[in-house]
């Protein structure tokens, strides 16, 4: 069954496959994804109606609104430099589990693998950390507030079904093919510019008096000025990176345009652009939105003691008409709810990635289960459902694991990039059609240093439970690596010898999922 559009260009599709066999892999996933839709899943997963909504008290209740106008830029402008520095590697290797790969091929197998496993983390727990928010979004903004259900007494048993609802039915969406998820993350690309800019208007609307000021004065909101959301601090530097936070959790994941690689048309060209583009429309769009949750306030001070609640508060108080407020709700939820979609489409490509290379011990067949029908990876998409769900099982963990994982994932970015610039300093050289030239080395500097700034600040209190859980992960990769992993896994196939030897089963592999274009074999 061929379920490549019909108005794919072939020569470009050829070349595509002849890349991918190049690096010892077969196409078995669908390859049908077009430029705006790798862009668009990137875009989902950062979705700045989620995190710059739920995370909006982060940045607030640290500086106030200098934390809002300014801070905003400064960490989406060092996304964007990480982005950078990812979209050159990408656009030179680009395979399903992109950073696993790269980093195996810059760094070694033990780099690689490792990469993976800290990448595969930080997905889990933003995938389980994004449904959960869809599920409460869904509770409280449109069943409590629309359709005044009393939710007071719900509690962990119906989180739990409602999260498994919501997996499982994002896991059939993807089980059904790429085509389908596409049009949905596409959908979601238009929502989301359409709903931040009605949601911008709305507030400005009800701006009685414009005070620009508000966005470039610092004011110490961090203990009980800001509602207890970060604890008091004295320290007005310290407090400035905490309230970084806000755009470093809302603009990650944009690394699912790198392991959506092997199902996008053009992909050399048309990853590092969705990876590019994602990073800078959100930073432009969201700048624009939390920018006017801060002018559309009253008072900021009175504001400010509403905490976790500022953002609801501040909507709910606003002069539009309920009708209006009741859609925009909606959409939100909407929005969110297609953010877990893509979190799930990212996760389950890593898995078969990493998988389909022997990644995982004793189970790595069935995780990287390919349907010949849909030409889904439908081992790592029933898997990603299930750990998703699982990471809320105890809710601690959860908590600090899911306050957590724009740390892991931002530290899963800089170890391919760390990777290339020690092979730049050994001769490697950028192979693809994006390159960053003279600007390669400064930029990859810039992404490791501050990675490890961003692991800092993510492990300060509120967060700081969250070390324990990074210091047992780290332990843990390292008594796997030395102890199994060192002599078991193979890695993926990098000498042209190893390649060359995957001739046949790139054949079969094709076969079996009824794909007959063999370009470069």
């Amino acid at each position: 069954m061929s379920v490549e559009p019909e108005s794919a260009d072939k020569a470009t599709l050829e070349a595509d496959v002849h890349v991918l066999h190049q690096m010892g892999y077969a196409q078995e996933l669908a390859r049908g994804m077009k430029g705006f839709s790798n862009f668009a899943i990137s875009f989902s997963i950062i979705c700045i109606l989620a995190g710059g909504i739920t995370s909006f008290q982060t940045g607030f209740s640290t500086t106030g609104g200098f934390g809002i106008g300014v801070g905003w830029l400064v960490g989406g402008i060092f996304s964007l430099i990480v982005g950078l520095s990812m979209a050159q590697i990408g656009s030179a290797y680009p395979t399903a589990g992109g950073l696993y790969h790269w980093s195996s091929i810059l760094g070694g197998r033990g780099w690689g693998w490792a990469t993976a496993w800290v990448n595969l983390l930080g997905l889990i727990f933003v995938t389980a950390a994004v449904t959960v928010g869809a599920y409460t979004m869904f509770t409280s903004l449109v069943l409590a507030n629309i359709f005044h259900v009393d939710i007071s007494k719900w509690g962990y048993w119906q989180q739990l079904a409602g999260v498994s609802i919501i997996a499982v039915a994002q896991g059939l969406l993807n089980h059904f093919g790429i085509k389908l998820t596409s049009k949905l993350t596409d959908f979601s690309g238009y929502l989301i510019f359409a709903v931040a800019l009605l949601l911008t208007a709305t507030m400005l609307f009800s701006v009685h008096h414009f005070d620009f000021s508000r966005l470039f004065h610092i004011v110490n909101n961090t203990g009980d000025p800001g509602g207890d959301v970060v604890p008091r601090t004295n320290n007005l530097l310290y407090a400035f990176l905490l309230g970084l936070l806000l755009p470093l959790y809302t603009i990650t994941g944009f690394d699912a345009s790198a392991h959506t690689a092997e199902e996008t048309l053009n992909a050399r060209v048309a990853v590092p652009k969705g990876i590019i583009n994602s990073i800078l429309y959100s930073v432009i769009f969201g700048y624009i939105m939390v920018c006017s949750f801060v002018l559309a306030m009253s008072d900021p001070v009175a504001a400010a003691k509403d905490g976790g609640n500022v953002f609801f508060n501040l909507f709910a108080g606003l002069s539009v008409p309920t009708l209006w407020k009741d859609a925009l709700y909606v959409l939100i939820v909407i929005a969110n709810y297609l953010c877990s979609l893509a979190c799930v489409t990212s996760t389950s490509r890593m898995i078969f990635a990493f998988s389909r290379d022997g990644g995982v011990p004793f189970i790595s067949p069935l995780l990287r289960k390919v349907s010949a029908t849909y030409r889904t990876p439908i081992g790592g998409i029933w898997t990603t459902v299930i750990l998703a769900v699982a990471a809320t099982l105890y809710s601690s963990a959860y908590n600090a694991l899911a306050a957590g994982s724009a740390v892991f994932l931002y530290i899963s970015y800089a170890m391919p990039v760390g990777a290339g610039l020690y092979a730049e300093s050994k001769g490697w050289k950028a192979s693809g059609p994006f390159q960053l030239g003279v600007w390669s080395k400064p930029l990859a500097v810039i992404t490791c240093v501050g990675v490890l700034l961003v692991t800092w600040i993510g492990l300060q209190p509120p967060n700081d439970i969250v070390t324990n859980y990074a210091i047992g992960i780290l332990v843990l990769l390292l008594v796997g690596w030395f102890a199994l992993e060192r002599k078991r896994f193979p890695g993926p196939p990098i000498s042209a010898a190893d390649i060359a030897k995957r001739h046949d089963e790139i054949l079969a592999e094709e076969r079996a999922v009824g794909e007959t274009a063999h370009a470069g074999l």
